[in-house]
């Protein structure tokens, strides 16, 4: 998904982008970062193998390899900002779990453009602080690439993914959930999400 570039320099401006540090001299290829990101894009490959399929079943091919490649609670904590602490444990679970939904729904609703396309990863990882990035190069079958980089943490589980170098994934997410954060807690930030990730399912497909 291609995003206007006044977004992209809105995105890059969020508090998780800030984070990132000057990179270091790249670590070897064998950083336990690269088969993260080697195991996530294989997964992926392998749902798409006979076409991309309806969406539930792209959902049902891909979960367990999202789930076992990022760190879903980590994500949701940087996604919700600040608020995260007022929550109970009870809404902080409610809200990893719409998240982890909804964030699985939105990455195998991508896929269906990288059909008959490829992933390549880079065999390198840059250090940013506590913090690695492993780069790599998706390319649709009509030839259309993005660089996309993975940002891994020290349990080697993916905590942010970069289009093009400098676009947040979450600093988007926490971008979309600031307004039903605002408007209606933990609850509006379940409700929405839930939302999201049901208008994608119901849609129909594109001819």
């Amino acid at each position: 998904m291609r995003l206007t570039r006044r977004l992209a320099a809105a995105l890059i401006a969020a508090p998780l982008a800030l984070t990132l540090l000057v990179p270091a001299p790249s670590r070897a290829a064998d950083d336990p970062a690269v088969q993260t990101v080697r195991d996530l894009y294989a997964a992926f490959s392998a749902a798409l193998k006979d076409g991309p399929g309806p969406l539930p079943a792209r959902v049902e091919a891909v979960g367990p390899a999202l789930d076992k490649a990022f760190d879903f609670p980590a994500m949701t904590r940087v996604a919700v900002g600040s608020k995260w602490s007022s929550f109970t444990p009870e809404q902080q679970a409610a809200v990893i779990d719409a998240f982890k939904r909804s964030l699985t729904v939105t990455y195998a609703n991508r896929l269906a453009r990288a059909a008959g396309g490829k992933f390549d990863v880079t065999p390198k990882v840059e250090e940013r602080g506590t913090q690695r990035v492993v780069p790599t190069r998706v390319t649709a079958a009509d030839g259309d690439d993005s660089a996309v980089d993975f940002v891994v943490n020290a349990d080697n589980r993916i905590q942010d993914v970069l289009l093009n170098g400098d676009v947040s994934e979450i600093a988007a997410q926490r971008n979309a959930l600031s307004a039903p954060l605002k408007s209606g807690g933990a609850d509006g930030v379940v409700k929405f999400l839930r939302a999201r990730a049901d208008g994608m399912l119901a849609a129909k497909p594109t001819p």
